[in-house]
């Protein structure tokens, strides 16, 4: 008989019910249905093929393209009294030996393995002569050309599919996939009938925010040292940033890492794993940085850079608050992230071998649409959360009243006369300079290139002097953001007026624009993290992180921060309540369900003794 879905959540994962979607999914798949599951990351995705890998006779196959997804899912599942083990590079010719050996044995009920290995001699030969129930593709996007994340070897799934006796179940999963990579996924796996679910993207406990420093390290510095416990990602698009960021970072006392492809291989894993085990609270990273990472417990992620689609933006944006505990996602803008991020689809795209003029062409236009919309959200005036689900095709309220937008101190300024000045200044200047020379004749500045070049005898110069460069450029970004101006790229990009623009410099529309109060400012704490009993908090990640040094594994496979903060407000006495707690299992129960207890019990009596009410 097959053990019941929840039965399985409650007993390996301490859930007493499904979260959006997962249940009609599971149910799918054990009745021997194809699936294929677009899901946001965050929502637990992995439990979807996790609980009919455990539920089902035979073997489970997971193709994954990270060995950091392996190594944390393998991990998590081990400690939770699952048998697993992945086959990838990371494993040495007798590991893999002995891997293998346990595997021919039956000893594992999931195996995680990298799709480069699928047609290893030894490896396939298993597959031939071991009975797979499932065959779980992670990160399908990846089989796609048009997903951003494509790799090759993803397309040979299927022809794995068929050199096996028999066809297993076959389920897909995704975080986000636009309709013609969900189209790839369905023809290339040649899915049958599948199962198609589609969650919601909306995560309630995500905090969205687009600030304009003037300084984006200093606002960095300042919201690491404004939240010292938290842990979290800050994304940069070079690799130049992540290693000058980094430096910068722990110059000021902040204990930050760094991860990018220019790395060894040694120092990328071992920075990778002190950030998982909690030794380093700051990664900083490009984006060959998590893909499959599945720490829990991400504070914040923040985007020195915006990315080059909403698509990236929401994947990795998603990597905060995994566990469902309020967190910030944090988008740093300016208005050179742009013309950075059309740099690199221009080289991305020259770099392509395989695609022909035509197709690269195609490509490189799609690319600059979806770099518009990603535009769009960062220089947004209205609910962002609403224009990423709508991006998405969900519906969404006018107004969340959890980002940026809904909670600022702006204003709306009418900056039409500043802007018509602007204007002016790009046209005597014969439309062939960049923003910065733009701004600097605008506001009279006293430079040798401007008095070489004798423009300060145009009319304009100067017509914005006194007006900060900073406030300036805003405009300028402002105007290229409502189409009103273009920028050419070349040697170096050069302001354009466009048909728009007509229009603002005859008086016949008018322009306003947000101005804040005070910008640069950092989100406020949740009222969710406010009312947690600090101390008792502090001294539980203290166990945990005891009982995680023991077996060698990251504090978060003990208990997620959401576990420990469920514990801290319900306060357990009895291991029956304990087992009421959110993420506590049966199997965690039996291992970790009393010295907790008596760490909570011995927190309220100190209370008793010292004469403070802890309880």
């Amino acid at each position: 008989m097959i053990p019941q879905p929840l039965a399985i959540l409650e007993r390996y994962y301490g859930y007493s019910q499904f979260r959006q979607g997962q249940k009609e999914v599971i149910e799918s798949i054990l009745s021997g249905r194809d699936a294929l599951a677009i899901m946001p990351t965050g929502s637990g995705k992995s439990i979807c093929y996790q609980v009919p890998a455990i539920a089902m006779e035979g073997i489970t196959l997971v193709i994954s393209p990270l060995i950091s997804l392996m190594k944390d899912q393998v991990t998590f599942l081990n400690q939770a009294g699952v048998r697993a083990a992945y086959f990838n590079s990371s494993l040495t010719p007798r590991q893999m030996s002995a891997a293998m050996y346990n595997a021919k044995q039956g000893i594992y009920k999931m195996i995680y393995v990298a799709p480069e290995r699928l047609f290893t001699e030894v490896f396939l030969d298993f597959a031939r002569h071991t009975p797979i129930s499932l065959l779980a593709v992670d990160e399908a996007h990846c089989i796609s050309q048009w997903g951003h994340d494509f790799r090759p070897s993803y397309t040979r799934i299927f022809e794995f599919v068929e050199q096996l006796p028999k066809r297993p179940v076959v389920a897909a999963f995704t975080a986000t996939a636009t309709r013609q990579v969900e189209q790839d996924i369905l023809t290339q796996l040649q899915l049958r009938d599948p199962y198609r679910m589609t969650t919601g993207f909306d995560r309630k406990n995500l905090y969205f925010a687009v600030e304009r420093p003037y300084d984006k390290t200093d606002y960095i510095l300042q919201y690491v040292r404004r939240y010292p416990e938290k842990s979290g990602i800050v994304y940069c698009n070079t690799r130049k940033s992540v290693d000058e960021l980094c430096e910068e970072l722990n110059s000021h006392g902040v204990s930050a890492l760094r991860y990018h492809a220019g790395l060894s291989d040694q120092e990328r894993l071992e920075n990778q794993e002190a950030f998982l085990f909690d030794q380093n609270r700051v990664m900083v990273a490009t984006n060959a940085f998590g893909m499959g990472i599945d720490k829990s417990n991400v504070s914040f992620v923040i985007h020195y850079h915006m990315p080059m689609n909403l698509e990236q933006y929401y994947q990795e944006a998603g990597r905060a608050g995994r566990d469902g505990s309020p967190a910030d996602c944090i988008l740093l803008y300016s208005g050179a992230d742009v013309r950075l991020c059309r740099f690199l689809i221009d080289r991305g795209l020259e770099d392509s071998e395989n695609l022909e003029d035509g197709q690269r062409e195609a490509l490189r236009q799609r690319e600059y649409e979806k770099l518009k919309q990603m535009t769009f959200y960062a220089t947004l005036d209205t609910c962002l959360r609403q224009f990423l689900l709508r991006y998405f095709g969900e519906k969404a309220p006018g107004r969340c009243q959890h980002c940026s937008n809904c909670q600022d101190n702006s204003r709306l300024v009418d900056v039409t006369q500043s802007a018509q000045s602007l204007l002016s200044v790009i046209v005597q200047t014969g439309q062939r300079f960049g923003a910065g020379m733009v701004v600097d004749v605008a506001t009279g500045a006293k430079t040798a290139r401007i008095s070489q070049m004798h423009l300060e005898r145009l009319p304009g110069y100067g017509s914005l002097a006194g007006m900060e460069k900073r406030r300036v450029r805003s405009i300028i970004d402002h105007l290229v953001s409502k189409g009103y101006l273009s920028i050419l790229e070349g040697d170096y990009p050069i302001l354009k007026l466009t048909p728009a623009s007509g229009e603002l410099r005859n008086g016949e529309v008018s322009l306003h624009m947000k101005v804040f109060a005070s910008k640069g400012k950092t989100p406020p704490p949740s009222k969710q993290e406010v009312e947690v009993d600090g101390a008792l908090l502090a001294q539980l990640k203290q166990l945990r992180k005891r009982q995680a040094d023991r077996l060698g594994v990251p504090a978060y496979v003990v208990f997620t921060d959401a576990t420990l903060r469920d514990m801290c407000a319900k306060k357990p006495t009895s291991l029956e309540e304990m087992r009421e707690i959110s993420g506590v299992g049966a199997i965690k129960l039996e291992r970790f369900g009393e010295m907790f207890l008596t760490e909570i019990r011995n927190y309220a009596g100190q209370g008793e003794k010292d004469g403070t009410i802890k309880f």
